[in-house]
């Protein structure tokens, strides 16, 4: 796990690569990869790759980055992990592959030698890379399928960069920061940046699932080589569904969970484990044991505010501990580390988010333990309908469809609500859009994700940029995008959309600026294709009275009953207004019904961090 960047001067008038730059750059990340630092520049000087380490696998010196082949060919500066590197490497060496390490770095090197761009679809892992093949003068730079780990590029038709964060990028001095109106809509709209956006204009995200080619000619569109609706779609095909029985069901399921466990343990150093009191955590902690992993460290977070309320996990996280008989450390966050971290939680706050307080004092808990790498529950919600979305969205869709079908109806009967002030009456702002958008899966997913809707921004940017932000966004066609090709099902179109929305622009982001502010690698084995496609293939699980008791039973020793029965609540960090409080450090009071004692209030929140972002 690291940070990553580069630049290619790939026109011929472009100037030499600028090895300060590059050094800037890459330097900025230093918190990604605080055990080291590489640099490669070409001797023509058109190329430079930088590398900032974490130690993961093969710690030594052969281990390093930029990696370069023995013959010079070919160079590589990689962030993630390749948690099938060891089958590759055995098949790479039959055919006679030479290996001076043992690092997933070199595997990745003679994987590109041997198929080139089309090896993307034999890695399993999380990962962000490029590989400069001086042979063919090309650069490749590619994204997991799931885009569990981020990489930002911007081209100027001269030099193509890259880098694994945007600050970073900026930070060199040659990208222009002028801000993105779209990234800034679309944060306000979501409580993330939806990629490719950002809230940079010159600066893009690769999307998930997708690699692109830049050669000495210019850069090639995004290529996508994975679909998670593609998944679902396989799935659902003829004679595709497996017709396991039921007892058959539970031992498939383990079965794949259990796999995926056992490739994301994979490393030259302790892996620990986030550890909270609902099923997705706790699961994995019981799959770990059941993988034969000893003297597992786990870590819980518990907010000085929450004591002896519903959102304190802390005593039953330490009774899922007990269980599996993990070493368990509960790290309790006080009212003033709180606010004494908000400025350093900000500036490490890659791009703007509602999200990722809680992740980061977990990360910063982990790393006080001296742990590099923990497994984190994230995906379970996703993958098993854990989610109200699961249950409120098809609902929505079965009851609006013919009303919303009524040409302008939705939209006439949503603007005499607001310009009457009776929308501030209803239960959400949001609930004046039902009718408008609840009869089509894309537009029930904005009102059932969405922050603030569209008509509401007004008050909020200038309208100039609002305009161009929603025309360039477009954010129910942004939404329609996620889903091609369609799932058949209800479920298997929320599961997609969940997937590719919240979870990608939200979730996988916040634990990666998070947890890398802190130096710390967070694996998630419920949020890997290959599992995926095995667990769609037994078709699709409960939505109501236990959506994920597939999940909870994978362990051979059960979970605690008080753990499966916990009500879901989320896992939040606590207001007290200090978390929205203003620069000068006066909160601001928060009008409304959507405030909440319980929780970050997420719009005050949103205009803060965007603030921040866009200064």
């Amino acid at each position: 796990m690291c940070g990553i960047n580069g630049v290619f001067a790939y026109h011929g008038l472009a100037d030499p690569v600028d090895r300060k730059e590059l050094l800037t750059t890459r330097d900025h990340m230093r918190a990604r990869g605080p055990d080291g630092a590489g640099l490669w520049i070409s001797d023509d000087q058109r190329v430079g790759l930088g590398h900032r380490r974490l130690a993961i696998i093969d710690l030594s010196d052969s281990g390093a980055q930029p990696m370069r082949t023995k013959d010079g060919r070919l160079a590589a500066t990689f962030n993630g992990e390749i948690y099938n590197y060891r089958a590759l490497r055995s098949e790479l060496e039959s055919k006679g592959y030479v290996f001076h390490s043992h690092s997933d770095t070199e595997a990745l090197l003679h994987l590109y030698a041997d198929r080139g761009a089309e090896m993307v679809h034999a890695l399993r892992g999380m990962f962000a890379f490029a590989i400069w093949d001086e042979a063919k003068r090309e650069l490749l730079l590619a994204r997991d399928p799931y885009g569990v780990k981020p990489v930002y590029y911007a081209d100027d038709r001269q030099n193509f960069r890259f880098a694994s964060q945007v600050k970073a990028l900026i930070a060199g001095g040659a990208v222009a920061r002028d801000p993105d109106p779209a990234g800034q809509v679309g944060f306000l709209l979501w409580g993330s940046v939806p990629e490719p956006f950002t809230t940079c204009r010159a600066i893009r995200m690769l999307p998930a699932g997708c690699f692109l080619i830049v050669k000495e000619s210019g850069v090639g569109g995004p290529c996508r080589y994975h679909s998670i609706g593609q998944a679902y779609c396989d799935a659902q095909a003829p004679g595709f569904l497996n017709s396991a029985a039921r007892d058959e069901l539970a031992q498939k399921t383990r079965d794949a969970l259990l796999d995926s466990v056992r490739h994301h343990l994979v490393a030259d150093v302790p892996v620990g484990a986030f550890l909270s009191a609902g099923i997705d955590s706790g699961a994995l902690l019981g799959l770990m044991r059941d993988a034969s992993r000893a003297d597992i460290r786990t870590v819980t977070i518990t907010f000085e505010a929450f004591r002896g309320e519903a959102e304190d996990e802390a005593p039953l996280a330490a009774e899922v501990a007990r269980t599996y008989g993990a070493e368990h450390f509960a790290r309790v966050v006080t009212d003033q580390e709180l606010r004494a971290d908000l400025p350093k939680i900000l500036a490490a706050m890659d791009q703007p988010s509602i999200d990722g307080v809680n992740t980061w004092f977990a990360s910063k808990a982990a790393r006080e333990l001296g742990l590099k790498v923990v497994v984190s529950g994230l995906g379970g919600d996703e993958l098993f309908g854990g989610y109200r979305s699961f249950r409120d969205i098809p609902r929505w869709v079965a009851l609006l469809r013919a009303p919303a079908s009524l040409p302008k109806l939705g939209k006439l009967v949503r603007r005499l609500l607001v310009a009457s002030g009776l929308d501030k009456r209803l239960p959400s702002p949001k609930a004046a859009g039902l009718l408008e958008l609840g009869g089509s899966f894309a537009g029930a997913y904005m009102l059932r994700r969405g922050l603030f809707m569209p008509w509401e921004l007004s008050r909020l940017i200038d309208g100039d940029i609002l305009r161009e932000g929603l025309a360039t966004l477009r954010p129910l066609e942004r939404v329609e995008d996620a889903m091609p090709p369609s799932p058949t099902t209800a479920f298997a179109t929320v599961a997609t959309l969940e997937s590719s929305l919240y979870m990608r622009n939200q979730l996988l982001r916040d634990t990666d600026w998070a947890s890398m502010a802190h130096g710390l690698e967070v694996r998630v084995p419920l949020v890997d294709a290959i599992l995926l496609e095995r667990i769609v293939a037994l078709g699709e699980p409960p939505t109501s009275a236990a959506p994920k008791s597939r999940l909870a039973q994978a362990p051979r020793r059960p979970l605690p009953d008080a753990a499966v029965r916990r009500p879901k609540t989320g896992f939040v960090a606590p207001t007290h207004a200090r978390i929205a409080a203003d620069s000068d450090g006066q909160s601001r009071s928060v009008s409304g019904g959507a405030s909440s004692r319980k929780g970050i209030d997420s719009r005050i929140w949103a205009q803060r961090v965007l603030a921040d972002a866009i200064a």
